[in-house]
């Protein structure tokens, strides 16, 4: 809740210092340094909205990463549920089919125990009879034979019935046995399916639980990154006027320049020259005029820089009079010499500049130190941004030209 409001008051501080300047008219500025104060804070506030920007574009793109994680581990979810919805439905075929062996188990035990049954009875029939006729009934036997040799035929048929009897009742008790023992195999094959089946059922459920906590996460994420876009969009509208505020500051430093002009070269204080241009400065190329990038996207270069280590001499690269000595944009701090060339008006802009060694309204020869190499403003290190413009600078495309068609490196 605390970073909400530090966000929002982030935002509302930025819209009402961009209500202040368009309330308070920057025509009203009375001279060049009323223009450069009040440009200085214009450029502060749109260094401040453009890393605010920054940093919500930072946090749109962590939030979509984030989105995307989720996305995934979502979809790995559902191909987990999946397997485990066709595992429990393996184990369930499975506990059906031990189902119905143990059934047919069942009733092959209860026909076999039948028998059992009905075989012991006879058995028990046959042992009370010859018990209740004991003796006479071998006596029987043994005086009806007609030898002893039918005898013992008569009495080992007896011994063989019965023998027989009891060898079925034994092979019938091992049959139940073998089936005993398979019911309990199945039983416990049954049981441990069933475990399986619970742990499966818990494990979706598990895996259920998991999916939605990540599709709320997601919805938040979702609610979030649209409060970043909004935010951001915000942002972008407000340097989008500031931007508006800078141009039409440029536009009256432009004008105070002109007048600066029109002053001189009515007072004769503008020489002219027909000797061109000379190298500013002595330093290494490093970028050329025209289109670039800087891996911030692709943006047109409206000079030559020439590098070299800070404090550099930065010389006048002709006979002129200073229009322009101060900060500037992302230029840093900028000195502007207006020259008289074979009767066309020129302008020289030499940018990043560490310090100055002339103020506005100064005459300048050609190879006269103005200034000293530095890295002011949008630099990565000390160099000289040169630009070359045709008539009074009007802002960075108004006459631009290349330099290196007017000096030699």
């Amino acid at each position: 809740m605390g970073n909400f409001f530090k966000r929002h008051f982030k935002i509302i501080t930025a819209m009402i210092a961009v209500l202040l300047f368009i309330q308070i008219p920057v025509t009203y500025a009375a001279n060049l340094s009323d223009l450069k104060s009040k440009q200085q804070q214009v450029e502060q506030q749109k260094k401040e909205l453009n890393s605010q920007i920054n940093q919500k574009s930072s946090a749109i793109k962590s939030n979509e990463s984030k989105q995307k994680q989720l996305l995934a581990q979502i979809d790995k979810l559902i191909d987990q549920i999946s397997k485990t919805n066709q595992e429990i439905k393996q184990v369930e075929n499975e506990i059906g089919q031990a189902n119905q062996e143990i059934a047919a188990l069942k009733e092959k035990i209860e026909a076999l125990q039948k028998k059992i049954d009905e075989r012991n009875a006879l058995l028990e029939e046959r042992a009370r009879a010859l018990q209740a006729n004991g003796s006479v009934s071998f006596l029987d036997v043994l005086l009806g034979a007609n030898s002893f040799v039918d005898f013992i035929d008569r009495f080992s048929a007896v011994n063989t019935l019965i023998d027989a009897d009891r060898q079925i009742i034994r092979e019938q008790k091992e049959d139940q046995k073998q089936l005993e023992d398979q019911k309990v195999v199945l039983e416990n094959t049954k049981r441990k399916l069933e475990e399986k089946q619970n742990q499966l059922k818990n494990l979706k459920a598990s895996l259920d639980s998991q999916k939605q906590e990540k599709n709320k996460l997601i919805a938040e994420l979702e609610k979030e990154q649209q409060k970043l876009l909004s935010e951001k969009k915000l942002l972008e509208k407000q340097y989008s006027e500031y931007l508006e505020i800078s141009q039409d500051l440029e536009n009256q430093i432009a004008e105070l320049q002109r007048q600066q002009l029109s002053k001189a070269q009515s007072s004769g204080n503008l020489p002219v020259s027909s000797s061109g241009f000379m190298k500013p400065t002595n330093g290494v190329l490093t970028s050329g005029y025209g289109w670039r990038n800087l891996g911030y996207g692709p943006e047109f270069h409206y000079g030559v820089d020439l590098a070299n280590r800070a404090g550099t001499p930065v010389l006048a690269s002709a006979d002129g009079v200073v229009t322009y000595a101060s900060a500037l944009s992302t230029y840093g701090n900028v000195i502007m010499v207006t020259h008289n060339i074979n009767g066309q008006i020129y302008t020289t802009l030499y940018a990043h500049l560490r310090a100055f060694n002339v103020g506005v309204g100064d005459v300048v020869k050609q190879g006269q130190q103005i200034g000293e190499m530095g890295a002011t403003g949008r630099a990565t290190g000390p160099h000289l941004h040169f630009e070359v413009h045709i008539g009074t600078w009007r802002g960075q495309k108004a006459g631009v030209q290349n330099p290196l068609n007017y000096i030699s490196l």
